[in-house]
């Protein structure tokens, strides 16, 4: 009879996510290819392939023009690289809002071809039955309210919500149909720490905050911005926990100062 190893990881799956409420800090951090995955791994709960790829992969200024292929092709990638984090992949714009059976469709396709674990959908009333039909399919999703990027236009830009009384409510309100549509999980982005701390406090279901303050059950970062990868741009809610964009520009300077002066490659790299 074979036995399993009592010291390997566990692998974290939707239903260790939404047992963590109330036990265990969450650990989430984006991740865009096998490489940056397998250095996240070790250290992390759920590595969410955002897409805010469209940002910072693709050089647009919104997440709007990313396609649910492109999702599907880094999903795809990260899979590769991971082997006990939770994976999570975004759903684009318009993916999940143009009806349940197109929902439906499109979350089954990051499940099947990107080899995700679950989807994360923005947005919460007016999602909710697209949610709940997702769900119905046996696919965990993760809910997303406060500030979606992908309604950003409405919004007018990437702005703090929940500031006034009516705006609370509402996203209270979105946060509480998308735990009764079935999400196990949900990301607060751009709120109030208070708020982000009743919805919390309200829902059964782990939140995971960005920008939403210390009291949620976890926190999630987009991995170049806490490794401190554009110097340009570090929003207010994130941390650069390393400043990584010297390091490289100061690598790649060397390497073309080498092959310039002609001593890369040396002996000890030729063949």
């Amino acid at each position: 009879m074979s036995t399993q190893s009592s010291d390997k990881p566990k692998k974290h799956t939707a239903l260790t996510v939404a047992n963590a409420k109330g036990k265990d800090r969450l650990v989430a951090v984006t991740a865009y290819d096998a490489q940056f995955a397998r250095l996240f791994d070790p250290h992390v709960d759920i590595l969410l392939v955002g897409d805010s790829l469209g940002m910072v992969i693709q050089g647009n200024s919104d997440t709007l023009g990313v396609t649910i292929e492109d999702v599907i092709y880094h999903t795809k990638a990260v899979a590769r690289g991971r082997s006990r984090a939770h994976l999570v992949a975004d759903m684009p714009f318009l993916t999940a809002g143009l009806g349940s059976r197109t929902a439906v469709k499109n979350a089954g396709r990051l499940i099947s071809e990107g080899r995700a674990d679950a989807v994360k959908i923005e947005g919460g009333v007016a999602v909710a039955k697209a949610i709940a039909a997702i769900v119905a399919q046996g696919i965990p999703v993760m809910g997303h309210v406060g500030l979606t990027p992908q309604s950003v236009h409405r919004m007018g830009g990437y702005k703090i919500q929940g500031k006034t009384e009516i705006s609370r409510k509402n996203i209270l309100d979105d946060a509480l149909a998308t735990e009764q549509a079935g999400a196990y999980s949900i990301v607060l982005e751009g709120i109030p720490a208070d708020l982000a701390a009743e919805i919390t406090a309200k829902l059964k279901i782990p939140t995971i905050g960005i920008g939403a303050g210390k009291v949620c059950d976890g926190q999630i970062l987009v991995a170049y911005d806490l490794l401190g990868l554009n110097p340009d741009f570090c929003p207010k809610f994130a941390k650069q926990f390393a400043t990584l964009h010297p390091l490289i520009s100061g690598a790649i300077k060397q390497y073309a100062q080498a092959v310039k002066e002609e001593t890369f490659p040396g002996k000890e790299h030729s063949f």
